[in-house]
């Protein structure tokens, strides 16, 4: 008989080309209930089921685009359950909507293995470049997406000689991809003709807003534990290279996203990620807020806009002078059907 520890993986165990998978999910109204409590997003089809009827012609009710973008995040972290961080997201796009009890599986493709520079005083690690693919019960594709999380080596003063190129992935996602998203047999006139608020302005390009609402972050490990993310950092301090929880960096995009429709509160949906980087940790009990610009307005035949919006997030913490130190955290470049 022999004794088994389930832990990692670790750099070294990655090669190009592995295939990760995960537990299939099944979106249920308690992942919307949860998610919705756990965010207090105000994204109008997810929280109105006869608006959602109206516009998509699906008696389901459709699913936040954040929520669904968490499970599959979850569902990629075998890959990367030993993560120090995430360092960045590239190329994300929602292929077609998530309705209420559809099944997402979603398979995760090691493209890349990038061993960081050494640094005194610092265990090896490197950079390992995920594609993700997801799909729905009728093997339809959903979302794709890269990812890049940085992971610890097994051995603390190893060099692999891994130092693949990473500058192939796509920083940008073309007009026609991010349009084709949008070619629904939708009638969004009863969302973006229906009065709102009168007092929230309309917007052009280069206007910067600032969205004075913020958020404490509480109930982070409980996003993690939803959306079956088993990265060890977002629930075991002592995995923290900060001796504290890291909150999942979804779990902040997610608050982002919230503190958005606040101020575009008639976003018919929410399209792709040109990218993400995070700029630095952010812990439990940390205020966050954000501020964004509108980098462009593509104006769609079928109906509506895109626009492309360059977020940026900050958080706030108490230093030991007991004084608030904001940092910024989040770099987002996400793109709205208005």
């Amino acid at each position: 008989m022999a004794t088994h520890t389930i832990d990692g993986p670790f750099f070294e165990d990655f090669s190009v080309g592995q295939l990760f998978g995960a537990p299939s999910v099944t979106v249920t109204e308690g992942y919307t209930a949860i998610y919705q409590a756990t965010t207090g997003d105000r994204m109008r089809l997810p929280l109105d089921t006869h608006l959602s009827s109206q516009v998509t012609k699906d008696t389901r009710a459709i699913v936040h685009p954040m929520l669904v973008i968490n499970v599959v995040n979850g569902q990629t972290t075998y890959a990367s359950q030993n993560v120090k961080g995430n360092l960045f997201y590239r190329g994300l796009i929602l292929k077609r909507p998530v309705f209420v009890n559809d099944t997402l599986t979603t398979v995760t493709k090691v493209i890349g293995l990038k061993q960081n520079k050494a640094k005194a005083g610092r265990d090896a690690t490197g950079m390992v470049g995920l594609e993700i693919e997801t799909k729905n019960q009728k093997n339809e594709v959903v979302m794709k997406y890269w990812r890049c999380p940085m992971i610890p080596c097994r051995q603390k003063d190893v060099t692999t000689g891994k130092n693949d190129d990473f500058s192939w992935i796509p920083e940008k996602l073309s007009i026609e991809e991010l349009t084709a998203c949008t070619r629904l047999s939708w009638d969004i006139a009863p969302l973006v003709n229906s009065t709102f608020s009168p007092t929230i302005p309309s917007f052009s390009v280069g206007d910067h807003v600032i969205i004075s609402g913020q958020d404490t972050i509480t109930a982070a490990p409980e996003l993690v534990r939803l959306t079956g993310n088993i990265a060890f950092a977002h629930t075991d301090a002592s995995r923290s290279y900060l001796n504290k929880r890291l909150v999942y960096g979804g779990h902040t995009i997610s608050l982002a996203y919230a503190q958005i429709m606040r101020a575009i509160p008639n976003t018919i949906a929410l399209v792709g990620w040109q990218g993400c980087d995070h700029l630095g940790p952010v812990l439990e009990e940390d205020i966050v807020r954000s501020e964004f610009t509108v980098t462009s307005i593509d104006v769609l035949q079928s109906g509506g806009s895109l626009y492309e919006l360059n977020v940026y997030t900050y958080a706030k913490r108490l230093n030991q002078e007991g004084e608030y130190v904001e940092s910024k955290v989040l770099d987002w470049r996400l793109v709205i059907w208005v």
